[in-house]
Order: C-alpha cells, then sequence, then structure tokens
C-alpha cells in the first residue's frame, strides 16, 4: 500500500463494529470500488475518543452553528472533550496527508452535513455536520469530503475518484 492515496473512511463503513448499537454500516461496493485506488484510513471519532460499544446514542442539540454532543437519555454532554481529542486527531491526520474523506450520513459525529441538530426542548432545529467532520472540514477544506450516501451510483463514485486525484496531484511531492 506504500505510495497509495490515502482517503480517510468512518470505520463502520468498512465493516467495523463501532457503531453505538455495536453494529457496522459496511458497504461493499463503495470499498471494492475505492479500495482499488486508494489507501483506506479508518476514523471512528466516538470510540477513539473512549465511548465503548454499545453505547448510549447521541445528538447534537443547539445551536446548529456550534452544536453540542449529547447523549439522549441521560443527556451526558461530551462537547468538550470530544473538540479536545479532535484537536489532536486532526493534529495527526494533518501528517496522514489524506486526499479525501468519506463520512457517515447521519451521524451526530460524521455527517457532511445531513444530521438533524434538536433543540434543548426535544424539536428539530436544522441540518448540520457532525462534530468531528465539521472540525475536519474546517481545517482542510480543499480535501474532497463525501457521506457514502453520495457515492451510490457509479458515476458520483467516479467523480469522487477523480477529484481525489486531482487533489493528491496538486500536493507537494515527497507527500505519502
Amino acid at each position: 500500500m506504500a505510495g497509495m492515496i490515502k482517503i480517510g473512511i468512518s470505520s463502520c463503513l468498512l465493516g467495523h463494529p463501532v457503531r453505538y448499537d455495536g453494529e457496522d454500516r459496511r458497504e461493499h461496493v463503495l470499498i471494492h470500488a475505492l479500495g482499488e485506488y486508494f489507501q483506506l484510513v479508518p476514523v471512528c471519532p466516538e470510540v477513539e475518543y473512549g465511548l465503548p460499544v454499545p453505547r448510549e446514542p447521541m445528538r447534537l442539540t443547539g445551536s446548529p452553528a456550534a452544536p453540542r454532543l449529547i447523549t439522549i437519555s441521560t443527556g451526558v454532554d461530551h462537547t468538550d472533550a470530544m473538540l479536545q481529542w479532535i484537536r489532536g486527531k486532526i493534529e495527526y491526520l494533518s501528517g496522514e496527508n489524506l486526499c479525501g474523506f468519506i463520512f457517515k450520513s447521519r451521524s451526530p459525529s460524521c455527517s457532511a452535513g445531513g444530521v438533524e441538530v434538536y433543540s434543548p426542548s426535544g424539536g428539530r432545529n436544522k441540518r448540520a455536520a457532525g462534530i468531528f467532520s465539521r472540525a475536519f472540514m474546517r481545517h482542510f477544506p480543499s480535501v474532497p469530503v463525501e457521506e457514502e450516501t453520495g457515492l451510490y451510483t457509479a458515476r458520483a463514485r467516479e467523480e469522487f475518484i477523480e477529484r481525489v486525484i486531482d487533489f493528491s496531484r496538486k500536493q507537494p511531492q515527497g507527500a505519502d
């Protein structure tokens, strides 16, 4: 795999049983199609941050511009500790020279923009990016990103592959 272009991917999409319910969301077609071109670098913010599997589900609450990551039943706020972990992970990923990222849709950690943000009373506000994906996209604004749901067609996968390859060609020589 040395010399292959690296892209990040939500671990559950690779078949890792890291979701809150202990399941995965393996995307066989996506893994096969992209694995031919790229080294897939798995990331699961919730597990890497230290949450167990299984775990209480969480959701984003508050302002869509700066939502909080709160457990649904017990109301535990993981935002500040998660943001601290994210800072370290972003620093680590800076050295990985990622040329793309595939995020898990509807995830409060990883959605690229389609996760519900709830009001403190439980009503829905608007959709926003997950807490990790928001930080990733802010730190790496040029890196091509997509949710797995945006890559279901062959044409969409081809376009993403082209965007990632184009991005990798613009990177300084010597980057892995």
